[in-house]
């Protein structure tokens, strides 16, 4: 058996599965946002109406919301702290940091687990080695915290094996993008995509954590990458709570290997109106933005942070254009600060938000006019996220990110890393 597979079998206590199995599975951890907790708890207390059965396996992160502008907003996150309060369950407020990295860096997510959410980007925990996935929130009320498990057909596996180095001035996002366009939107449906290789092992676990990320935007259940003395090594040293951390046999089967070389890959921006549309920058060079972001669930990482200070060092933010800076959690603004890097970016003439999930939405952050463009480390770059359905997004590295907002439209990184 494959990884997940393993992770699925021990969970619904059997001994074997196979894809297309239907298991019921014992569920580890329950990560819900402010947007969805309301709606989730609304349905468990007036419809279901039994007691939470593991309340100290559900936690709720208000990301979102981080700082509601209107009194709709604010009376929302504060029926989500009652519905945290009346059943005991872990709650993030407002400035902790996004859903992920909370649950991650406050030692809920660990390996050999299953792991479950509102949020679409739950299979980014499957870089620490789980089987981590979104569900609705009627599965989460009718299942998941009443019973502590959910139901789940065991997805068909493909290994997708990464070969290769990075030339100067690109980073794991920019093979991030290039994957979501070589495999396609839907491309890969209700897959579960294990990645690998020489160039996988030899990523750090932040870095890691932005393949996992894509899978639900090419179509797949889950992704994930099996534990190694990394993994081991960073869970440890944020939770010491017990984990069984699980590998594929060597004969696990696949329904197909994907095999890609890297080390001609050059920066990648990903254009209106989909994730799909991924073009190399030098295709987009020019293209005038008047706002940049380091946030959401692709950036705010300390290495992030890093990357943007290599560039911003001694410049300064083009006129016109507003570069934001939010930390993906408070642990990371922490380290930004110890290194410097909150100086730097400060003086280049960046702002700094809350962490969180940054603009997302056009929920705290403001919102673009139908005339503006973006360019951002977030995930997604649908019509009317952030703001008028005619606005553009662009998505990028931080490298490439930084580099935009010191020229004034997007720029490739490299000519400022010379």
């Amino acid at each position: 058996m494959n990884m997940i597979e393993k992770i699925l079998a021990r969970a619904s206590g059997r001994a074997a599965v196979a894809p297309g199995d239907v298991v019921v599975a014992n569920v580890d951890c329950l990560l819900l946002h402010d947007l969805s907790g309301y709606l989730t708890g609304k349905v468990f207390e007036e419809q279901v109406k039994r007691p939470m059965r593991y309340p100290e396996r559900v936690v709720m992160i208000f990301d979102h919301h981080f700082s509601p502008p209107n009194e709709e907003q604010a009376v929302l996150l504060q029926k989500n702290r009652g519905f945290a309060r009346r059943h005991g369950i872990h709650l993030f407020d407002c400035g902790n940091g996004n859903t992920h990295h909370v649950g991650v860096q406050n030692g809920f997510i660990r390996p050999g687990t299953v792991v479950v959410g509102s949020d679409s980007h739950t299979p980014i925990h499957g870089t620490l080695g789980c089987f981590a996935t979104g569900l609705g929130n009627d599965s989460h009320a009718g299942t998941v915290m009443p019973f502590g498990k959910a139901w789940f057909r065991v997805p068909e596996a493909i290994q997708v094996r990464l070969t290769g180095r990075h030339k100067p001035g690109v980073t794991p996002r920019d093979a991030v993008q290039w994957l979501i366009s070589t495999i396609g939107e839907g491309g890969a449906i209700y897959k579960a995509l294990e990645f690998t290789g020489p160039y996988i092992r030899e990523l750090g676990v932040w870095d890691r954590w932005l393949f996992p990320m894509i899978t639900v935007d090419v179509g797949a259940k889950c992704g994930y990458i099996e534990p190694d003395e990394k993994t081991i090594a960073l869970v440890r040293s944020l939770t010491d709570r017990p984990f069984d951390a699980v590998t594929g046999d060597r004969d696990g089967t696949y329904e197909a290997v994907w095999d890609w070389e890297i080390s001609d890959l050059e920066p990648q921006v990903t254009c209106p109106p989909t994730v799909g549309n991924v073009k190399p920058v030098g295709a987009v060079a020019g293209a005038p933005i008047q706002w940049a972001e380091l946030g959401g669930h692709g950036g705010g990482r300390i290495e992030d942070m890093r990357l943007a200070a290599q560039i911003m060092r001694g410049r300064k933010v083009a006129p016109g254009v507003k570069f934001n800076i939010v930390p993906s959690s408070r642990a990371v603004f922490t380290q930004a600060v110890r290194e410097g890097l909150v100086e730097i970016l400060h003086e280049a003439g960046a702002t700094w938000f809350p962490a969180s999930t940054g603009s997302n939405q056009a929920i705290n952050m403001g919102a673009m006019a139908a005339d503006e463009a973006m360019i951002s480390t977030h995930a997604r770059n649908f019509p009317g996220r952030n703001g008028s359905p005619e606005a553009k997004m662009y998505l990028a590295s931080a490298l490439t990110v930084a580099a935009s907002a010191v020229k004034g439209g997007v720029a490739d990184p490299r000519e400022f890393l010379l």
